[in-house]
């Protein structure tokens, strides 16, 4: 019997046209507890800096506000740009938020910046040199979390000893590479560069060596989900994520857009082209078309797991999505 695929979230917290970083926090928090409600496994935010239509700059304050607001769902990162940070702060920071809210916190990690490069200069000045530390930094987080830690000279409390599982996220062989070399799961980001992501997984298989923290491979693909009642609406809905990458190729920083009608007026052929390579991994559909098309993707890409992620501009039609999407799974772990 195969095992079930499990689904989780990973939450942008994209600012829409004409709304606030407020407002987004008071959606954000609604999708979670309903997330929570269906039975998702995990509700990731992601550190993005610089950027005033995404709302999780301060990514670590909004995974406390999360999982002070819900019951069961994991609440982690997708993920903390290690890079940007000292290793003993990040332990501090998931240390604390594991002892408030036990066996319900996850560390993805990840090596850009999550940013442009001044901004990535402005929070780190060596960031470019950390990016090249970061199998070392993870060790040395490891080293942190670890019971045996204790006799060292710089110690992180309250994370000394603390069970908060470390994920490595990432969009290429590359990051697969060290994944495997450390024992420790690993989520490839579909959802906008999933050209490796197969090729990645593979990789990460097949050198995978056992740890004291995972005895098997253990893969998740982050993809976009977009559904809805009907094939055309879900297809409307889904031209507010065209339209983001649209933006982000034009390096147009404004707030999630209404959808369309077409998408032929806004972008050039070229254009179209970069923004298809880019969201390969999208699903859009109804119930019945997802599961087809979802159960096609797992079996061939061979996932432990599945994270979705969805910028929809209407906040209902998000909520929608959501309920639709944990059918669509439940569905596919009954085939």
């Amino acid at each position: 019997m195969k095992d079930s695929i499990s689904i989780s979230i990973l939450e942008l917290a994209i600012i829409t046209q004409d709304s606030n970083a407020s407002e987004t926090f008071q959606k954000t928090k609604e999708i979670a507890q309903l997330a929570d409600n269906l039975g998702y496994k995990r509700f990731w935010l992601a550190e993005h800096h610089n950027m005033a239509h995404v709302a999780s700059s301060a990514t670590v304050v909004l995974i406390g506000y999360i999982a002070s607001q819900t019951q069961s769902i994991r609440v982690g990162s997708g993920g903390i740009m290690l890079p940007n940070h000292s290793p003993l702060i990040v332990a501090e920071q998931f240390g604390t938020l594991e002892t408030l809210y036990p066996n319900r916190i996850d560390l993805g990690l990840g090596r850009a910046p999550g940013t442009d490069q001044p901004t990535a200069e402005a929070i780190r000045k060596d960031f470019f040199e950390q990016a090249q530390r970061f199998p070392q930094n993870v060790t040395k987080l490891q080293d942190y979390f670890s019971a045996g830690n204790a006799m060292a000279k710089v110690r992180a409390f309250p994370a000394e000893g603390t069970n908060v599982p470390i994920w490595i996220l990432g969009s290429s062989t590359e990051s697969a590479a060290l994944a495997a070399a450390y024992g420790l799961p690993y989520a490839f980001a579909g959802h906008f560069a999933p050209r490796q992501m197969i090729q990645a997984f593979e990789f990460y298989r097949e050198n995978f060596q056992p740890s004291e923290f995972l005895d098997k491979p253990k893969t998740m693909a982050c993809v976009n989900i977009i559904a809805a009642d009907t094939n055309e609406e879900a297809e409307r809905l889904s031209t507010s994520l065209y339209q983001m990458f649209l933006n982000l190729i034009r390096g147009d920083r404004k707030g999630l857009q209404p959808p369309v009608d077409s998408l032929d007026e806004i972008m050039s052929e070229e254009e179209r082209f970069h923004v298809n390579q880019m969201t390969a991994c999208t699903f859009t559909g109804n119930k019945e078309q997802l599961i087809t098309d979802l159960k096609k993707f797992i079996d061939y890409a061979r996932v432990d797991e599945l994270m979705a992620t969805g910028p929809i501009f209407d906040h209902q039609a998000k909520l929608k999505s959501i309920h639709i999407t944990k059918e669509v799974i439940d569905s596919i772990n009954t085939i």
